[in-house]
């Protein structure tokens, strides 16, 4: 065994809900959770959303807003370009837990305005990813225990989103456009 060469810039969890009408429409629901352990912002929680339930704008809540700033800036932003936009707003927010991975997951977040629950149920079997920095042209390398989740909700103030998950493949075994994204850290070249 050996320590991976590359410096670790975030630990912590990543489970992303992505919804559709229909398999490989457009997503009528794309949602980024982050409980951050560490990073050089600091812990805490940020939800990324664009959904019908959002008038298709994205909305971002955090309990640090710096933190959620440098995610877009880096990681994040990353992933998806739309959201390095730092003229969206940051709603402070509160965040809550609950669950047994084995089963099901819910994330809580809790806004001035606003009430959401993301769910994750009909959980599979995990599969460990890791990439380095430079993998399929990525800026940052990772590695995340994924478990792919083939149901998943999202409600915001008691309305539910539309679209559901879809199964995928990856690596050859079976997917979902939604997953819990544990034990994730990212690295970037020292």
């Amino acid at each position: 065994m050996s320590a991976d060469p590359n410096r670790v810039i975030l630990t912590g969890e990543n489970p992303f809900i992505r919804l559709s009408e229909t398999d490989g429409g457009p997503l009528t629901t794309n949602a980024s959770f982050w409980r951050i352990i560490l990073c050089p912002a600091g812990p805490g929680h940020v939800l990324y959303l664009k959904s019908e339930l959002t008038e298709n704008r994205w909305r971002i809540y955090s309990d640090n807003i710096a933190m959620a700033r440098w995610l877009q800036g880096t990681v994040q932003g990353m992933l998806n370009p739309e959201i390095a936009d730092i003229a969206i707003p940051v709603v402070e927010a509160e965040f809550e837990k609950s669950g047994d991975p084995h089963y099901f997951w819910t994330e809580e977040v809790i806004g001035r305005e606003d009430e959401l629950t993301l769910t994750w149920y009909q959980l599979g079997d995990p599969l460990l990813i890791h990439s380095t920095p430079g993998d399929d042209g990525r800026r940052y390398g990772v590695s995340t225990l994924l478990l792919p989740a083939l149901g998943s909700r999202l409600m915001r103030n008691g309305v539910e989103a539309a679209g559901r998950p879809w199964p995928r493949e990856r690596e050859g075994r079976p997917f979902s456009t939604c997953a819990l994204a544990f034990s994730e850290s990212w690295t970037e070249p020292r």
